[in-house]
C-alpha cells in the first residue's frame, strides 16, 4: 500500500495577494504598494483589518494567532507572514 500523496504546497503570489487585499479594502490595486500602511495610508479601521485577515485565512487555509494578526500592517508584512506560514505547512 502506498502512502497518500502530500498536498501540493500553496504558492504565494504577491500580485494575487495584492489584488485580493485591494478588493477587500475596496481600493485601487495601484494604491496598495508593498509598504503602504493599512491604517496610516489607506485608512483601514480594525473591522476592515479583521475582514482582510478572515479572507486571507480562508484563501490560504491558515489560522492566524493574535500576535500574527497584529503583525499584518501592510501588503509586505502580510506577504512575509503568509509565505513563512505556508512554507512551514
Amino acid at each position: 500500500m502506498t502512502a497518500p500523496a502530500s498536498p501540493t504546497p500553496v504558492r504565494l503570489d504577491r500580485e494575487e495577494l495584492r489584488r485580493t487585499i485591494a478588493q477587500v479594502l475596496d481600493v485601487d490595486v495601484a494604491e496598495l504598494t508593498d509598504d503602504a500602511s493599512f491604517t496610516d495610508d489607506l485608512d483601514v479601521d480594525s473591522l476592515m483589518a479583521l475582514e482582510v485577515v478572515v479572507v486571507l485565512e480562508k484563501a490560504y487555509g491558515l489560522r492566524l494567532d493574535e500576535r500574527e494578526l497584529r503583525s499584518i500592517t501592510s501588503l509586505d508584512s502580510a506577504y512575509r507572514l503568509l509565505n513563512a506560514r505556508l512554507a512551514a505547512a
